[in-house]
């Protein structure tokens, strides 16, 4: 169960999607995007290199973010904000050295307000995320192939992939 920002408890479910190419999880991500809306966080993890980036860049296209705007993981900056039919304000957390410094970014702001939130290494700040965050976890399978893991409030999860192509 998760207690949503209303108070209500709400069951939480597990999708499991295959990415057989970086391609594929850019499309995955395209797909959330499309779907995302305002006060939508996404807290993503995985190892280095499993796709987070990649899937973000994806969702910010289905967002409507423009291909002028390059998706780059804003690992220096802390966080690199985006417009869209939704704002998006995508956070790389991986040099992040102490939660307080979350405070100093209006964190909080960020994750309560307009716009859509996307968190790289979002691991490393667990206990600062909201408790209707939508989990993304990338796992390797080898060089192309990915597990890709949204794990939620069960209504938003499958809003959010409801339109991916199932492949039997």
């Amino acid at each position: 169960m998760i207690n949503t920002p209303d108070g209500m408890e709400e069951i939480s479910v597990l999708v499991e999607i295959q990415s057989d190419s970086a391609q594929q999880t850019f499309a995955i991500g395209f797909t959330v995007g499309t779907n995302a809306g305002e006060g939508d966080v996404f807290a993503l993890s995985g190892e280095l290199g499993a796709g987070k980036t990649c899937f973000t860049g994806g969702l910010a296209r289905g967002l409507n973010i423009g291909d002028d705007y390059t998706i780059t993981s804003p690992t220096f900056t802390l966080v690199n904000e985006y417009p869209g039919r939704c704002r998006l304000y995508h956070f790389d957390v991986y040099r992040l050295n102490q939660i307080g410094e979350l405070d100093d970014l209006g964190f909080d702001e960020y994750v309560s307000g307009k716009g859509v939130v996307v968190i790289e290494w979002a691991e490393k700040i667990a206990d600062a995320l909201p408790p209707d965050a939508i989990t993304i976890h990338f796992t390797y399978r080898d060089e192309n192939k990915r597990t890709i893991s949204f794990h939620g409030p069960q209504r938003r999860v499958r809003d959010l992939v409801k339109d991916m192509k199932r492949e039997d």
